[in-house]
């Protein structure tokens, strides 16, 4: 019998089984090998990813028609795709679906999986990369898993306004601690491989090349099934009400049900038919036919397509594979370390010795939160390389300069650049307040200088702003754009301009907040009024974590070079960062982070604070807008969103702006301007967007 195709995964081929052609109208392939155990592989038509999709779904009741006929010893399903096992439902299918619509396509699916689940053989998923919503729950209804090093497991729905909808629901609280199952889905967290194990979710890790003898290990002996001294508790409507009380409690603090009704909807599912699986298995397909149809998950999935959207600008060849960063600081160290990660060969200079160390140690951590066992740190570590004699200048494909904001100090650094960099090198800084057009004089190429502006903290931020000067060619932007693609990173194309997108929005919104703060608003109804329309944190404490040295640099820069109105700098935030408070950095700013991160708490907030707050902000977008600093509204949204967490479940700035109706806005923001001045006068570009 020939050998399956020869796929790696961590530079092993991928065990598929026999070799089989895929239908050309299929997702499936399928043989029986001389053990009796039969292989189906998922292998996605056109797409380098595996998505649970109407015809991923019929072509598994095809399969089953034939399993059900001739029982096999075993029942193996896995990924032929490198990427991973499955990426979750394909969400477009049920984007025109009335509520009628999705409950069909969903009892469609549950049959099916039903049918997985009732085979009278062991079945057996094998999980390599992902297994994530759909894919997690087709792996759910076989009787074991077994996880590939590596390997994740994740329920991420409540992310797109949903909770599983094809099973999960009853499956995993049925399979592992209820409370564990639910913190997954509540939260939309993975399990990465070891405490997949410890949960009971994975039977077995191994590697890829004994996957076969795991396989056949447990088609002889598939593991019993007994319920665990929580799941026993559980069945009693008393400790299931006494548990969703306490998740009830804990979920508004993070995910209020005004804003995000699907984890709550998911604790009632749980709490009233907790002990009684088919009761929970028809709930959960109403439920989500109802969650679909809410402004919530139109907007977290509108949010999703942004994503989609802005990874799409990263496809190409960015020729670029080792990296040369200047400055070992918070940033530069950072960028370093995560370019490494990803698989970049990386030197990184600094003029002293301390930053460097540290930034190696910081490096670790940062292999650890990505959940990279000890070879993967071990490689990404080796990429990393500390050059403090600047020796990768000359070999690098890319230089980033992430220096301080210090505009005499980059001309420097440029200046020593020149006749070392090799032909067709890039410059990008990473400046976040100084325009590339008062940089570029001294740079060795300006047509091969642009700016790759990264956010902090970098291995979280998901948002990197390509800026373009007037004069740096298209195919630096292009192989810049690829590169964000290749750390995995989602660009956003902007021109040249104060503050570019992100900073030129945000920092009105800061000032008012520090303005607000001189007229006598307490920092705590402040923060709680953002807080409360959505953002992740207020104004004053994200001031006080950005930094407000570098709130400073920013908004001074800005006043200077802007025509439009902004705030006026504060003198208390001077007086702060002249005391060497500069945030939570320094342990003290405006507020005292001693204690970890401040808690706006309880409380009233005055009529016209939000808008006062919000509304200068979506202004600052219009007017990036109208000057062509980016290239339309959903490129603003999904820019805020992942740089700013802009409220996900409003759909970005833009969106909220239409949705909560232009003139209403424009009204709003004169009223403003009669009250408070000329910086809250409404932009020119907002009769464009009405």
């Amino acid at each position: 019998m020939k050998p399956g195709p020869v796929l790696s995964h961590l530079g092993w081929p991928l065990e598929l089984g026999p070799a089989q052609d895929v239908a050309p109208d299929g997702a499936w392939r399928s043989a029986t090998d001389q053990d009796g155990i039969a292989w189906l592989v998922l292998d996605c038509p056109d797409s380098g990813t595996n998505t649970v999709s109407e015809l991923v779904l019929t072509g598994l009741a095809e399969r089953l028609d034939a399993l059900e006929g001739a029982t096999p010893k075993a029942v193996v399903i896995r990924s032929a795709k490198k990427s991973g096992f499955a990426a979750g439902a394909d969400i477009k299918e049920f984007e025109d679906l009335g509520r009628e619509g999705a409950e069909e396509r969903l009892r469609m699916g549950h049959a099916i999986l039903d049918r997985l689940a009732a085979l009278p053989c062991p079945t057996l998923a094998v999980v390599h990369g992902a297994a994530l919503g759909g894919g997690l729950e087709i792996a759910l209804a076989c009787d074991a898993r077994i996880a590939i090093d590596g390997a994740s497991f994740g329920f991420p729905e409540v992310r797109l306004g949903l909770h599983p909808g094809l099973g999960g629901t009853f499956r995993l609280t049925q399979l592992i601690d209820p409370t564990e199952a639910m913190q997954m889905m509540l939260t939309g967290s993975s399990a990465h491989t070891r405490k997949a194990k410890k949960l009971g979710l994975a039977d077995v890790v191994t590697e890829e090349r004994h996957v076969r003898n795991a396989v056949r290990a447990l088609a002889d002996d598939p593991p019993s099934r007994s319920s665990g001294l929580m799941s026993s508790a559980f069945r009693f409507e008393q400790a299931r009400r006494l548990a969703a009380r306490r998740m009830r409690s804990e979920t508004e603090k993070k995910a209020p049900k005004e804003h995000y009704p699907a984890p709550h909807a998911l604790i009632d599912l749980w709490e009233e038919h907790g002990a009684d699986p088919k009761a929970m298995q028809q709930a959960e397909i109403a439920s989500f036919a109802d969650l679909l149809r809410t402004d919530t998950a139109k907007n977290l999935i509108r949010v999703f397509f942004l994503q989609q959207r802005l990874k799409s600008k990263a496809r190409g060849d960015s020729g670029i594979s080792h990296v040369h960063v200047i400055g070992a600081g918070a940033m530069g160290g950072d960028i370093a370390a995560w370019a490494a990660l990803k698989g970049a060969r990386v030197t990184l200079g600094d003029v002293a010795l301390e930053p460097l160390g540290k930034a190696m140690k910081r490096a670790e951590e940062i292999c650890k939160g990505a959940h990279l066992d000890s070879l993967g740190t071990r490689d990404a570590l080796d990429r990393l390389m500390p050059d403090p004699n600047g020796y990768g200048v000359t070999s690098a494909d890319l230089i980033i300069e992430a220096a301080p904001e210090k505009p005499d100090l980059k001309a420097k650094l440029y200046d020593g650049l020149k006749g070392r960099m090799r032909d067709g090198a890039i410059l990008a800084t990473n400046t976040s307040s100084l325009r590339l057009s008062g940089l570029r004089d001294g740079v060795p190429d300006a047509a091969r200088f642009a700016g790759l502006h990264f956010f902090n903290p970098v291995p979280k931020m998901q948002l990197v702003e390509v800026v373009s000067h007037d004069g740096t060619a298209p195919d630096v932007r292009d192989r810049l754009l690829a590169f964000c693609g290749d750390i995995g990173k989602l660009p956003v194309p902007v021109a040249d301009y104060p503050g570019f997108l992100v900073n030129r929005a945000l920092t009105p919104y800061l000032l008012e907040a520090m303005l607000l703060l001189d007229e006598g608003v307490e920092k705590e109804t402040i923060d709680r009024a953002a807080v409360r329309f959505g953002m992740p944190m207020g104004p004053i404490a994200l001031a006080d974590e950005v930094g407000l040295d570098i709130c400073l640099d920013v908004a001074e820069s800005l006043q200077r070079d802007l025509d439009e109105p902004i705030p006026e700098v504060p003198e208390r935030a001077r007086t702060l960062v002249a005391d060497g408070h500069t945030g939570e950095k320094s342990g003290q700013g405006f507020y005292d982070w001693s204690n970890g991160r401040p808690d706006p708490g309880d409380g009233d907030v005055p009529d016209g604070l939000t808008d006062r707050l919000i509304l200068p902000m979506l202004n600052a977008c219009v007017e990036c807008l109208r000057r062509d600093v980016v290239g339309d509204p959903d490129d603003v949204d999904g820019a805020m969103i992942f740089a700013t967490g802009f409220p996900p479940f409003r759909g970005g700035p833009m969106h909220y702006a239409r949705a909560r109706g232009v003139g209403e806005v424009t009204a709003a923001l004169r009223t403003l301007e009669e009250q408070h001045g000329p910086r809250f006068r409404p932009d020119a570009g907002w009769s464009r967007l009405a």
